[in-house]
């Protein structure tokens, strides 16, 4: 029995192009809230509001690398 893989082992492979997600548009603030790991309050919604003003995208990628 052969200890390799077989390449069609497990269907085609996925360009790498296809694998990597992005938008657009930036996220909402509530996104940036959450996906920090802070629970939503005015506080935390008012600095991601600034966050992507003054940011934009890289400041997403700041807390969301």
């Amino acid at each position: 029995m052969s200890e390799g893989t077989d390449d069609n082992e497990w269907g085609e492979r996925t360009p790498d192009a296809v694998l990597h997600t992005g938008t657009d548009e930036l996220p909402d603030p509530e996104d940036i809230v959450l996906a920090s790991g802070h629970d939503i309050t005015p506080e935390k919604l008012e600095e991601a509001r600034r966050l992507l003003d003054e940011e934009g995208a890289a400041g997403v990628e700041k807390l969301l690398p």
